[in-house]
């Protein structure tokens, strides 16, 4: 066990590798009380990947969230105490949290989180409107501000059916309006990209600074890495709906007659079936050792959609496999054009395909080895220090200095 000392109100213990924090509670003899929010816990998606770091950084946190579906959810997340608002006791509440979202600023702010020293909010559904109080310090690491609220919002309500859309309708703006004001409620934002951050000062009218969410690049990064034979598939995977664009990708390979191969599941599913011809082939959810084989042996892959950071690229990067990805969004910020990939400038099967092309015409340029390492630095490992590092700052900046408490953590990556 070894100590550092920081400041004069704050000690800091690192113990295999995980951050334990004792603040200014060290005065009354017991640790740092730590409170992890989590929007909803019902599969294991990029946010939920976050939380399993935050929860390796913090092993006594407690954890809140709306909904909790405990066989979609990991085991490290599951050690953890968890506690659920009211949204987890109402009807199915495990398939329809989404149509609860209009109750969950009220449940949130039924949480009583009097005693935490430090809450970290992890934000893509809401998750930052808690109240804590006068020596707690709240850390938000956003995903997004709700897409559906702000910059997707047409597109949602061209997704659904008639009653559904003059129900969110009435409840948008309300909704706006609390998610501006519980921005507010937040002592600093961490971002999980330049893409994310921008949207944050858009409407949140808040600064960030910039962390890359984490890729677990030893488990798609095979032993041995080679270029993919030329009668290879392409591969998409993620969540089919709507703002994803895999319809996109349908359209494009139709045309072309190569071979896609797609992984997931959503409310697109049938329609994407049904537009779909025989060489674009529909495996719908798989394992994890079956995805990481299938990414480790196909020509690359496609990523049609505008995402606020995307990690599917990443995990294709670090199995040493290309990305032809729309060239907007957070794929900008992983994708290095020529390098572990092509971007195409339209959403438009014409412009992916052009993409696909030059892609094949210089195969030979996209080496695996570079590829992995490219991915290689979004690494959890990498994540997990930047997010020590950062914590640790504003804790410092926390205590040391009552006019401070309140200032954004600034702009720009973190290092």
């Amino acid at each position: 066990m070894r100590f550092y000392r920081f400041r004069d109100s704050l000690v800091f213990r690192r113990e295999t590798g995980l951050l334990c924090v004792l603040f200014p509670a060290v005065r009354r003899g017991r640790p740092m009380r730590v409170a992890l929010i989590h929007y909803w816990l019902v599969g294991m998606r990029g946010g939920e990947k976050v939380l399993e770091s935050m929860c390796r950084l913090f092993p006594q946190a407690d954890i809140y969230t709306h909904v909790l579906r405990r066989s979609a959810v990991s085991e490290r997340i599951l050690r953890h105490n968890i506690k659920t608002t009211f949204i987890n006791r109402l009807p199915n509440a495990a398939r329809w949290y989404q149509k609860y979202l209009p109750l969950m600023p009220l449940a949130l702010e039924q949480l009583d989180l009097r005693g935490y020293d430090l809450v970290l909010s992890n934000e893509s559904g809401p998750a930052k409107g808690v109240i804590t109080g006068q020596n707690c310090l709240h850390i938000c690491y956003c995903h997004s501000p709700m897409r559906y609220l702000w910059d997707f919002y047409q597109d949602y309500l061209e997704s659904v059916g008639a009653v559904p859309r003059l129900a969110f309708r009435f409840f948008a703006s309300r909704l706006r309006l609390w998610d501006c004001a519980s921005a507010a409620r937040v002592d600093h934002f961490i971002a999980n990209s330049r893409n994310v951050a921008e949207r944050i000062r858009k409407h949140w009218r808040r600064d960030a600074a910039v962390i890359h969410p984490p890729v677990d690049h030893a488990r798609f990064c095979p032993t041995s890495l080679a270029t993919a034979p030329q009668d290879a598939p392409y591969i998409l995977l993620g969540q089919l709906v709507d703002y994803k664009r895999a319809d996109l990708a349908v359209r494009a390979f139709n045309s072309s007659g190569r071979r896609l191969e797609i992984i997931g599941e959503g409310s697109q599913l049938p329609r994407l079936k049904a537009l779909a011809r025989r060489n674009i082939v529909f495996h719908g959810r798989l394992g994890d050792a079956e995805t990481v084989r299938l990414l480790q042996e196909v020509r690359a892959l496609i990523f049609p959609g505008e995402e606020d950071f995307g990690l599917t690229p990443l995990e294709a990067m670090s199995a040493g496999r290309p990305v032809v990805a729309y060239g907007r969004g957070g794929a900008l910020e992983t994708v290095k054009d020529g390098v572990t990939g092509l971007f195409f400038s339209e959403q438009t099967p014409e412009s992916m395909n052009a993409a696909i092309d030059r892609l094949e015409a210089n195969y030979a340029a996209f080496v695996p080895q570079v590829i992995s390492e490219h991915a290689a630095a979004f690494d959890v490992s990498v994540f997990e220090r930047k997010l020590t590092n950062h914590i640790e700052e504003l804790l410092a900046r926390w205590r040391g200095s009552s006019t401070t408490r309140f200032a954004d953590s600034g702009d720009g990556e973190y290092a």
